[in-house]
């Protein structure tokens, strides 16, 4: 599902991008850090990742995984925010604040940062590295 990547940190990561990926990619990173810097930055899943929580579902799998995500594909980039709130994935409650995104149940995905309103990114960061429920 997830795109692999030789990276060993999230310095690495952002360095192997092409510009202009890099800048704008480096420019999220720098609005996670400055936005949620209580997430500790690590690489999971070939993305860089923030923070970490511990799932379990009524099946009784269970695992760990990152609260916030941010991936840069070939054609957009992924912002990946796990939590929900009053039932419905944060994510989803952004539509309207962010509306040339594609935005799915915790993703929000955009060709450019030219696309985005970074203060509702902001928002949508800052509301997802708190304690909401995970998604």
């Amino acid at each position: 599902m997830f795109k692999t990547t030789t990276a060993t940190s999230p310095e690495a990561y952002i360095a192997a991008l092409d510009e202009p990926r890099r800048s704008e990619i480096r420019r999220l990173h720098e609005l996670i850090r400055d936005t949620a810097d209580h997430l500790e930055p690590h690489l999971e899943a070939g993305m860089l990742a923030y923070g970490r929580y511990h799932y379990r579902y009524a099946s009784g799998r269970e695992g760990d995984w990152f609260r916030i995500g941010l991936a840069s594909h070939k054609r957009y980039i992924s912002l990946y925010v796990m939590a929900e709130r009053d039932g419905r994935y944060l994510a989803e409650t952004y539509r309207e604040r962010l509306p040339k995104a594609s935005i799915g149940k915790s993703c929000v995905r955009f060709r450019s940062l030219e696309d985005v309103d970074l203060d509702a990114l902001g928002a949508l960061i800052r509301e997802g590295a708190t304690d909401l429920g995970t998604a």
